[in-house]
């Protein structure tokens, strides 16, 4: 083959490879800048917030251990101190693990169910160190690792605060059973129903910034409907029952206040004016009901009681959960100041009449604080009143979603909560023995004491 004709082929053949190449290299000079911009849009996690949103998840943490344990401990007599720190602890450990397996699916899932988060993320399936949280404040942009575990906090806290009502005579298996049931049936679809962006409340356009319904009324509920079945202790009414240690419930009110913050400020999500505003109402509001429970005391038995402050404390706190990012500083004042007359005649009044025994007055505080500031958002929004409304913000119509969102709430954690008490009781049995009882939970479940003589 001569020279002439190798390079004719030579040629022809480079032609030919050009030719059917390039179809392929147009593809990848057009893939390229997709694969760019792709890179270039995805998101990526805002370190403020990242480091703002990792301090709020621990201080939601401390309102658990040791704030809300050394509360309700204070509260209840010496011979049952332990019996509730360790309720607390151990739920507090169980709802971790419980919300990682399942919980955080269920409420943030993906699902499009307006009651269910779906299966998609059990087991923190797909959930990585890349991934980002699919918030409910636009433009926010943080680790899914960390959201799930702020939200985790709340999951661990709000079944604890339900054992105050039922606190000194329930069984310590009866309490871990319910906190399992009672998280997987009420807690995970009530705050799916509130904070996902698919769920039934949060499309009513309901305002719960902090969980006035899914923490406050949902305990609050559970713990009323608690206190009645499991029944009165024994020699209530006539026996000694005050609180062992004021000294200890004005401490675990002190932490709950403290991490507070976290709770309402970190529910902003990011760390900007939102956050601040959330941070101002949870100072002004708590002062508020302190001092408007500290005078309504004053007035009616001639004595203002470090209980009340106490609890006038844990009421403010309460109140402006719901509305910490949407009211004013003012409005959050009046709703402080409401919230502690309200919830004083709820527990010295309407609790007295119908005699049934709420240990530490969560459904007095805890509900009804939540009633008020639920309902109370939805007039303090209003932005002639200093709230953080819109234009045409209508108090009439947002109240009405208020009411709704409160009756969903009271009707759901209601009615399956008294389900599960007796599937509880059923199973392993509410309440110790008289004996048990008398001798204190410390010892009759335990087998330590708090205290040593």
């Amino acid at each position: 083959m001569s020279s002439h004709n190798l390079s004719t082929i030579l040629s022809r053949a480079g032609a030919f490879s050009v030719a059917l190449l390039a179809p392929v290299m147009a593809l990848a000079q057009e893939a390229a800048p997709a694969a760019a911009q792709a890179a270039a849009a995805a998101p990526v996690p805002d370190k403020a917030d990242t480091a703002f949103m990792f301090i709020a998840t621990l201080l939601v943490f401390f309102m658990l251990i040791p704030g809300l344990a050394l509360f309700y401990g204070g509260l209840v007599r010496a011979k049952n101190m332990l019996s509730v720190l360790m309720q607390c602890t151990v739920i507090g450990a169980m709802m971790m693990l419980v919300w990682v397996a399942y919980g955080y699916s269920f409420t943030f899932g993906g699902s499009t169910s307006p009651y269910f988060g779906g299966f998609a993320k059990l087991f923190l399936w797909g959930v990585s160190v890349d991934s980002t949280a699919a918030t409910f404040t636009d433009g926010v942009v943080i680790p899914e690792y960390l959201f799930m575990l702020f939200q985790m906090t709340f999951a661990a806290l709000t079944p604890a605060l339900i054992v105050g009502a039922f606190a000194e005579r329930i069984r310590f298996s009866a309490v871990i059973l319910f906190t399992l049931l009672w998280a997987t049936f009420v807690y995970f679809p009530i705050a799916h129903m509130v904070w996902d962006d698919n769920g039934l409340i949060f499309k009513m356009g309901a305002l719960d910034f902090a969980g006035g319904t899914v923490v406050h009324i949902n305990a609050g509920v559970a713990g009323l409907i608690g206190a009645i079945l499991v029944g009165k202790r024994t020699g209530y009414g006539k026996d000694m029952m005050a609180p062992h240690s004021m000294t200890l419930t004005l401490v675990g009110a002190a932490m709950l206040w403290f991490g507070w913050f976290g709770f309402n400020a970190g529910s902003n999500l990011e760390a900007s004016g939102g956050a601040v505003l959330a941070t101002v109402n949870t100072f002004v509001a708590t002062a508020a009901a302190i001092l408007a429970w500290s005078l309504v005391e004053t007035f009616a038995r001639g004595k203002a009681s470090l209980l009340g402050a106490a609890s006038g404390m844990v009421a403010g706190l309460v109140v402006v959960t719901p509305a910490a990012g949407s009211v004013g500083p003012m409005g959050a004042i009046v709703l402080g100041l409401l919230v502690s007359p309200i919830c004083y005649v709820f527990i010295a009044v309407v609790k007295n009449k119908f005699g049934y025994d709420d240990t530490a007055d969560v459904f007095g505080v805890h509900g009804v604080g939540g009633f008020v500031g639920a309902l109370g958002t939805g007039i303090f929004t209003a932005p002639w009143l200093g709230g953080t409304g819109g234009e045409d913000f209508s108090i009439a119509s947002q109240f009405a979603i208020q009411l709704t969102a409160v009756a969903i709430t009271i009707a759901w954690c209601g009615i399956v909560s008294a389900i599960l008490y007796k599937v509880v009781d059923l199973a392993v049995g509410l309440r110790v023995s008289v004996e048990a009882e008398r001798e204190g939970l410390d010892l009759s479940a335990h087998g330590e004491a708090a205290y040593h003589a």
